[in-house]
């Protein structure tokens, strides 16, 4: 522009547009930061990367970076429906596209967009099978390229279901044809697609929920998960009884007379050939030709002699 002079005037600078993206803010001013930045050329996207390639120039790594901000928004915007947050998906797609910018090659006549999409929705994958549910859904690369079709191939069931039913209530699992559908659809096994079906379905469990709020315990997998048989404690205990009940009760027997040993054992460790238990008190009492009531009255007296015994034993 001139001045009344005719003279030029000097213009002020535009502002960097590098620099829009704000170092803090929510997520809507960052992405409405990142729309606003330039798209580049074929011809600034080859000099940069050739930059990049050549000379490891980080300022044209940032410059190309920058410029493709919006593409991880709009591919983050398709994996809503994980119910992960949205800034944690445009996150996770930022370190794929910084990734797909150092391998980029500018020679194989392929724009940066086409090739960093990979690199974005992969590490998006990766962070949705990682904290989707606290156990992975999918481990192998079959298994992920599975839940991600199969996810994608129920919405349009329902879809088509919503529009064929015109409103009624939908069904959140595949019947046995739509199973038979998407496992000729995707190439893989019926039994594959059935088991994917189940792991989508399932949801993660607490193995030790905390009290509710009336502070009463909240019933978990732990109550009946837990082997008590080997617990340390309950492990000591056992070994405890086993030695009573063997030299402990060898011991105590010893204590006593013979009389009063061989009526403990008619008694309590004997059993017949029929699983019936030992002597009752009136076999024994004809056997030593006294009452019924003498021979209780010894067999209490030796109890108490083998307990004491015992304890001392212990």
């Amino acid at each position: 522009m001139t001045n009344a002079s005719g003279s030029i005037a000097t213009t002020l600078a535009p502002a960097n547009p590098w620099a829009l993206v704000p170092p803090l803010g929510n997520l809507d001013a960052y992405i409405s930061a990142v729309n606003r930045l330039p798209m580049l050329t074929l011809e600034e996207e080859q000099d940069y990367a050739r930059k990049l390639k050549e000379h490891s120039d980080l300022d044209a790594a940032g410059r190309l970076v920058m410029s493709h901000l919006r593409l991880v928004v709009s591919i983050s915007r398709q994996y809503l429906g994980y119910g992960l947050p949205h800034g944690d998906l445009i996150q996770e797609g930022n370190v794929g596209l910084m990734k797909a910018v150092k391998r980029f090659d500018p020679d194989q006549n392929v724009r940066l967009v086409s090739y960093a999409m990979h690199w974005i929705k992969a590490e998006i994958h990766e962070y949705i099978l990682k904290n989707w549910r606290m156990v992975k859904v999918a481990t192998t690369k079959a298994q992920r390229k599975l839940f991600f079709n199969l996810r994608s191939m129920k919405q349009g069931l329902k879809s088509d279901a919503a529009m064929a039913e015109d409103g009624a209530m939908l069904r959140d699992t595949l019947t046995s044809g739509e199973i038979d559908a998407v496992a000729e659809k995707l190439n893989v096994k019926r039994e594959e697609v059935m088991e994917m079906e189940t792991r989508l379905a399932g949801g993660d469990v607490l193995l030790d929920p905390s009290p509710s709020d009336d502070g009463e315990q909240a019933f978990g997998p732990i109550a009946y998960l837990a082997d008590g048989a080997h617990e340390p404690t309950a492990m000591i205990e056992s070994r405890q009884r086993d030695h009573l009940a063997t030299d402990g009760i060898a011991m105590a027997l010893d204590s006593l007379d013979d009389r009063s040993r061989r009526i403990v054992e008619e008694r309590w460790l004997k059993v017949n050939d029929d699983g019936s238990g030992g002597m009752t008190l009136h076999e024994l009492a004809a056997v030593y030709g006294v009452s019924a009531e003498r021979i209780r009255q010894i067999e209490v007296a030796a109890m108490k002699k083998m307990k004491k015994a015992l304890a001392e034993f212990a």
